[in-house]
């Protein structure tokens, strides 16, 4: 019985050694699907780019959401002196877009296409430029460059 009970344990174990991190997804991957988009936004290659783009923007808008909560909380709670001056400082802030700790705002509503045409269209355009190596971070410069918010000096 103990044999068997080290067997398990052990090809347990190899499964677990054989887990990958998840692999960044380069700019040049994402590149390569997203030219295909203009001609087929249905088949495989579009629908991934705009998958991809979709799954940016809904990550980076829960995050924002998920700070703002929080430093919403934090002003909830007793504050010293200090704190409430930078709160006063901070409120409007607080009522921003989604995504505006992003750096980028989208407004309401964007259509994912316009959004996904920005991506596709700087990636075409960049091809032979330096890039960021990681499409996240490429997507991410696209949209704060098309897509920039409002600053408080305005």
């Amino acid at each position: 019985m103990r044999i068997a009970i080290l067997l398990i344990s052990l090809s347990s174990l190899a499964l677990v050694s054989t887990a990958h991190a998840v692999e960044n997804l380069s700019t040049a991957e994402l590149a390569s699907h997203c030219a295909h988009f203009p001609d087929d936004p249905g088949g495989a290659d579009g629908i991934f780019c705009v998958r991809y783009v979709q799954g940016f923007i809904d990550g980076a808008v829960a995050t924002d959401e998920r700070v703002t909560n929080n430093v919403a909380a934090e002003i909830e709670r007793e504050e010293s002196f200090s704190e409430r001056a930078i709160r006063t400082r901070l409120g409007p802030r607080l009522q921003r877009f989604p995504s505006y700790f992003a750096e980028f705002c989208l407004g309401e509503p964007v259509p994912l296409a316009e959004v996904v045409g920005h991506v596709v269209d700087t990636l075409a355009e960049t091809a032979g430029d330096p890039r960021p190596e990681f499409a996240r971070e490429a997507v991410y410069q696209i949209l704060r460059e098309h897509y920039p918010c409002e600053s408080d000096d305005a």
